[in-house]
Protein backbone atom coordinates (compact mmCIF):
# COMPACT_ATOMS: atom_id res chain seq x y z
CA UNK A 1 0.00 0.00 0.00
CA UNK A 2 0.85 2.85 -0.92
CA UNK A 3 1.84 5.45 1.93
CA UNK A 4 -0.51 8.78 2.16
CA UNK A 5 -0.96 9.17 5.37
CA UNK A 6 1.74 11.26 7.63
CA UNK A 7 3.49 8.98 9.96
CA UNK A 8 3.58 11.21 13.12
CA UNK A 9 -0.65 11.74 12.59
CA UNK A 10 -0.91 7.93 11.67
CA UNK A 11 0.48 7.61 14.89
CA UNK A 12 -1.75 9.87 17.22
CA UNK A 13 -4.55 7.72 15.15
CA UNK A 14 -3.16 4.10 16.81
CA UNK A 15 -2.32 5.36 20.09
CA UNK A 16 -5.91 6.53 20.44
CA UNK A 17 -8.04 4.16 18.55
CA UNK A 18 -5.75 1.08 20.16
CA UNK A 19 -2.76 1.51 22.02
CA UNK A 20 -4.73 3.67 24.87
CA UNK A 21 -6.94 0.29 25.49
CA UNK A 22 -3.67 -1.62 26.44
CA UNK A 23 -1.93 0.79 28.75
CA UNK A 24 -0.84 3.69 26.62
CA UNK A 25 2.65 1.89 25.77
CA UNK A 26 3.86 -0.41 22.86
CA UNK A 27 6.87 -1.81 21.83
CA UNK A 28 8.60 0.25 18.91
CA UNK A 29 8.94 -3.27 16.84
CA UNK A 30 4.46 -3.79 16.96
CA UNK A 31 4.74 0.31 15.86
CA UNK A 32 6.96 -0.74 13.15
CA UNK A 33 4.97 -3.51 12.15
CA UNK A 34 1.23 -2.06 12.27
CA UNK A 35 2.24 1.09 10.50
CA UNK A 36 3.80 -1.18 7.17
CA UNK A 37 0.17 -1.92 6.95
CA UNK A 38 0.20 2.18 5.45
CA UNK A 39 3.21 2.07 3.95
CA UNK A 40 5.54 3.77 6.30
CA UNK A 41 8.74 2.06 6.20
CA UNK A 42 11.00 1.88 9.63
CA UNK A 43 13.33 5.01 8.83
CA UNK A 44 10.38 6.93 8.85
CA UNK A 45 8.38 5.73 12.24
CA UNK A 46 11.15 5.84 14.60
CA UNK A 47 11.85 9.55 12.79
CA UNK A 48 7.93 10.28 13.89
CA UNK A 49 8.51 8.70 17.30
CA UNK A 50 11.66 10.70 18.39
CA UNK A 51 9.90 14.30 17.22
CA UNK A 52 6.40 13.13 19.18
CA UNK A 53 9.12 12.69 22.44
CA UNK A 54 10.91 15.94 21.86
CA UNK A 55 7.37 17.58 21.84
CA UNK A 56 6.00 15.60 25.32
CA UNK A 57 3.46 13.34 23.64
CA UNK A 58 5.58 10.03 23.81
CA UNK A 59 8.21 8.87 26.58
CA UNK A 60 9.80 5.72 26.36
CA UNK A 61 11.21 3.13 28.43
CA UNK A 62 14.27 0.49 27.72
CA UNK A 63 13.53 -3.55 28.88
CA UNK A 64 16.33 -5.59 27.68
CA UNK A 65 17.25 -3.91 23.65
CA UNK A 66 13.49 -3.64 22.98
CA UNK A 67 12.57 0.22 23.71
CA UNK A 68 8.90 0.61 24.42
CA UNK A 69 6.93 3.82 24.25
CA UNK A 70 4.03 5.42 26.25
CA UNK A 71 1.81 9.06 26.49
CA UNK A 72 2.84 11.22 28.88
CA UNK A 73 0.23 12.91 30.70
CA UNK A 74 -0.16 15.80 27.93
CA UNK A 75 -0.18 12.59 25.44
CA UNK A 76 -3.13 10.69 27.30
CA UNK A 77 -5.30 14.34 27.95
CA UNK A 78 -5.12 14.60 24.47
CA UNK A 79 -6.16 11.09 23.48
CA UNK A 80 -8.89 11.44 26.26
CA UNK A 81 -10.36 14.61 24.81
CA UNK A 82 -10.18 13.51 20.96
CA UNK A 83 -12.25 9.93 22.12
CA UNK A 84 -14.59 12.34 23.68
CA UNK A 85 -15.86 14.16 20.31
CA UNK A 86 -14.66 11.39 18.28
CA UNK A 87 -16.93 8.64 19.98
CA UNK A 88 -19.79 10.88 21.04
CA UNK A 89 -22.61 11.73 18.94
CA UNK A 90 -24.88 13.66 20.20
CA UNK A 91 -24.23 17.57 19.75
CA UNK A 92 -23.09 18.95 23.06
CA UNK A 93 -26.19 21.32 25.31
CA UNK A 94 -25.89 24.97 25.52
CA UNK A 95 -26.30 27.33 28.32
CA UNK A 96 -26.69 30.39 26.64
CA UNK A 97 -23.20 31.68 27.80
CA UNK A 98 -20.26 32.71 25.77
CA UNK A 99 -16.22 32.15 27.18
CA UNK A 100 -14.32 34.75 25.83
CA UNK A 101 -10.04 34.23 25.82
CA UNK A 102 -8.24 37.11 25.14
CA UNK A 103 -4.08 37.61 25.32
CA UNK A 104 -1.73 40.09 24.26
CA UNK A 105 1.47 37.72 24.45
CA UNK A 106 4.75 40.08 23.31
CA UNK A 107 6.61 39.57 20.18
CA UNK A 108 9.64 37.81 21.78
CA UNK A 109 7.21 35.37 22.72
CA UNK A 110 5.50 34.82 19.06
CA UNK A 111 6.30 30.96 19.49
CA UNK A 112 3.78 31.00 21.92
CA UNK A 113 1.30 33.09 20.37
CA UNK A 114 1.49 30.76 17.22
CA UNK A 115 1.58 27.47 19.02
CA UNK A 116 -1.45 28.76 21.31
CA UNK A 117 -3.54 29.40 18.31
CA UNK A 118 -3.97 26.26 16.73
CA UNK A 119 -4.39 24.61 20.10
CA UNK A 120 -7.55 26.73 20.70
CA UNK A 121 -8.49 26.07 17.28
CA UNK A 122 -8.44 22.10 18.20
CA UNK A 123 -10.06 22.75 21.35
CA UNK A 124 -13.13 24.71 19.68
CA UNK A 125 -12.54 27.92 19.96
CA UNK A 126 -12.93 30.66 16.94
CA UNK A 127 -11.03 33.65 16.44
CA UNK A 128 -13.87 36.32 16.71
CA UNK A 129 -11.69 39.78 16.39
CA UNK A 130 -7.86 40.11 16.79
CA UNK A 131 -6.42 37.81 19.95
CA UNK A 132 -10.04 37.04 20.84
CA UNK A 133 -11.36 33.91 21.01
CA UNK A 134 -14.54 32.39 21.84
CA UNK A 135 -16.78 29.30 22.35
CA UNK A 136 -20.64 28.33 23.75
CA UNK A 137 -19.08 24.95 25.12
CA UNK A 138 -17.77 25.08 28.42
CA UNK A 139 -13.90 25.02 27.92
CA UNK A 140 -12.94 26.39 31.05
CA UNK A 141 -10.68 23.24 32.21
CA UNK A 142 -8.86 23.30 28.30
CA UNK A 143 -8.28 26.80 28.90
CA UNK A 144 -6.23 27.03 31.88
CA UNK A 145 -4.71 23.80 30.65
CA UNK A 146 -2.94 25.72 28.05
CA UNK A 147 -2.41 28.42 30.21
CA UNK A 148 -0.65 26.47 32.20
CA UNK A 149 1.40 24.74 29.78
CA UNK A 150 2.46 27.92 28.15
CA UNK A 151 3.18 29.65 31.37
CA UNK A 152 1.11 32.57 29.85
CA UNK A 153 -1.33 33.77 32.62
CA UNK A 154 0.25 36.82 32.79
CA UNK A 155 -0.96 37.54 29.12
CA UNK A 156 -4.30 36.58 28.93
CA UNK A 157 -7.77 36.86 30.43
CA UNK A 158 -10.55 34.68 30.20
CA UNK A 159 -14.65 35.46 30.51
CA UNK A 160 -18.01 34.34 30.82
CA UNK A 161 -20.47 36.45 29.18
CA UNK A 162 -24.16 36.76 27.67
CA UNK A 163 -24.17 38.19 24.08
CA UNK A 164 -26.20 41.31 24.26
CA UNK A 165 -24.97 42.91 20.62
CA UNK A 166 -26.57 43.75 17.26
CA UNK A 167 -26.53 40.70 15.75
CA UNK A 168 -28.00 36.91 16.60
CA UNK A 169 -26.10 34.02 18.17
CA UNK A 170 -26.02 32.52 14.94
CA UNK A 171 -24.47 34.95 12.82
CA UNK A 172 -21.98 35.23 15.61
CA UNK A 173 -21.28 31.75 14.99
CA UNK A 174 -20.50 32.43 11.31
CA UNK A 175 -17.99 35.20 11.88
CA UNK A 176 -16.07 33.20 13.66
CA UNK A 177 -16.67 29.36 11.62
CA UNK A 178 -17.34 28.85 8.24
CA UNK A 179 -19.64 26.02 8.77
CA UNK A 180 -20.71 26.04 4.93
CA UNK A 181 -17.14 24.46 4.63
CA UNK A 182 -17.33 22.17 7.12
CA UNK A 183 -20.88 20.96 6.00
CA UNK A 184 -19.19 20.06 2.80
CA UNK A 185 -16.86 17.95 4.00
CA UNK A 186 -19.19 16.35 6.14
CA UNK A 187 -21.23 16.18 2.80
CA UNK A 188 -18.17 14.24 0.90
CA UNK A 189 -16.72 12.11 3.87
CA UNK A 190 -21.13 10.44 4.31
CA UNK A 191 -20.80 10.06 0.18
CA UNK A 192 -17.36 8.30 0.51
CA UNK A 193 -17.89 6.17 3.65
CA UNK A 194 -21.47 5.23 2.62
CA UNK A 195 -20.40 3.32 -0.22
CA UNK A 196 -17.11 1.42 1.49
CA UNK A 197 -19.34 0.45 4.48
CA UNK A 198 -21.71 -1.38 1.93
CA UNK A 199 -19.14 -2.36 -0.23
CA UNK A 200 -17.02 -3.85 3.48
CA UNK A 201 -20.73 -4.96 4.90
CA UNK A 202 -21.01 -7.13 1.79
CA UNK A 203 -17.45 -8.91 1.89
CA UNK A 204 -17.82 -9.84 5.91
CA UNK A 205 -20.82 -11.17 5.15
CA UNK A 206 -19.42 -13.93 2.68
CA UNK A 207 -16.12 -14.07 4.67
CA UNK A 208 -13.89 -12.38 1.76
CA UNK A 209 -12.49 -9.75 4.66
CA UNK A 210 -9.14 -10.38 6.52
CA UNK A 211 -8.62 -8.85 9.88
CA UNK A 212 -5.78 -7.48 8.46
CA UNK A 213 -7.69 -5.79 5.93
CA UNK A 214 -10.40 -4.92 8.88
CA UNK A 215 -7.92 -3.05 10.62
CA UNK A 216 -6.36 -1.35 7.89
CA UNK A 217 -10.03 -0.11 6.96
CA UNK A 218 -11.00 0.69 10.12
CA UNK A 219 -7.55 2.63 11.39
CA UNK A 220 -8.18 4.71 8.33
CA UNK A 221 -12.03 5.33 8.98
CA UNK A 222 -10.89 6.88 12.37
CA UNK A 223 -7.93 8.97 10.92
CA UNK A 224 -10.15 10.70 8.52
CA UNK A 225 -13.11 11.14 11.06
CA UNK A 226 -10.18 12.80 13.43
CA UNK A 227 -9.61 15.63 11.15
CA UNK A 228 -12.94 17.05 11.74
CA UNK A 229 -11.63 17.81 15.24
CA UNK A 230 -9.19 20.24 13.68
CA UNK A 231 -12.53 21.93 11.88
CA UNK A 232 -15.65 21.26 13.47
CA UNK A 233 -16.36 23.14 16.83
CA UNK A 234 -18.58 20.60 17.94
CA UNK A 235 -21.48 23.69 18.30
CA UNK A 236 -24.32 23.18 20.17
CA UNK A 237 -27.38 22.24 18.65
CA UNK A 238 -28.78 25.37 19.31
CA UNK A 239 -26.46 27.13 16.99
CA UNK A 240 -25.82 24.92 13.82
CA UNK A 241 -27.70 25.80 10.42
CA UNK A 242 -30.81 23.27 9.64
CA UNK A 243 -28.90 21.47 7.39
CA UNK A 244 -26.44 20.43 9.47
CA UNK A 245 -24.22 16.92 7.89
CA UNK A 246 -22.78 16.29 11.55
CA UNK A 247 -24.94 14.07 13.30
CA UNK A 248 -25.21 12.08 10.01
CA UNK A 249 -21.75 11.72 9.63
CA UNK A 250 -21.52 10.65 13.36
CA UNK A 251 -23.88 8.07 13.20
CA UNK A 252 -21.96 6.55 9.88
CA UNK A 253 -19.00 6.73 11.76
CA UNK A 254 -19.83 4.70 14.46
CA UNK A 255 -21.90 2.08 12.43
CA UNK A 256 -18.59 1.51 9.86
CA UNK A 257 -16.71 1.31 12.98
CA UNK A 258 -18.65 -1.38 15.26
CA UNK A 259 -18.79 -3.22 11.74
CA UNK A 260 -14.96 -3.38 11.61
CA UNK A 261 -13.85 -3.09 15.32
CA UNK A 262 -13.94 -7.05 16.02
CA UNK A 263 -11.85 -8.25 13.22
CA UNK A 264 -9.35 -4.93 13.72
CA UNK A 265 -9.06 -5.74 17.09
CA UNK A 266 -8.00 -9.41 16.83
CA UNK A 267 -5.42 -8.14 14.38
CA UNK A 268 -3.75 -5.50 16.26
CA UNK A 269 -3.49 -8.13 19.77
CA UNK A 270 -1.66 -10.68 17.03
CA UNK A 271 0.86 -7.89 16.57
CA UNK A 272 0.75 -5.96 19.70
CA UNK A 273 3.38 -6.14 22.31
CA UNK A 274 3.26 -4.00 25.48
CA UNK A 275 6.34 -5.65 27.21
CA UNK A 276 4.48 -7.46 29.86
CA UNK A 277 2.88 -3.78 31.28
CA UNK A 278 -0.47 -4.45 32.72
CA UNK A 279 -3.34 -3.70 30.20
CA UNK A 280 -5.85 -0.90 31.18
CA UNK A 281 -9.21 -2.01 29.15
Amino acid sequence: MEKSFNTRSMIFTLYGDYISQYGNVIWIGSLITLLKEFGHNEQSVRAAVSRMNKQGWLTSEKKGNKSYYYLTDQGKSRMKEAARRIYNTEPPSWDGKWRLLMYSIPETKRHLRDELRKELVWSGFGLLSNSCWITPNPLEKEAQSLVKKYEISEFVNFFQAKYEGFATNKELINQCWDLTEVNERYSNFIKTYSQKYIIDKNKLEKGNMTDGSCFVERTLLVHEYRKFLFVDPSLPQELLPEDWLGDSAAFLFKDYYELLKEPATRFFESTFESGGMTYNI
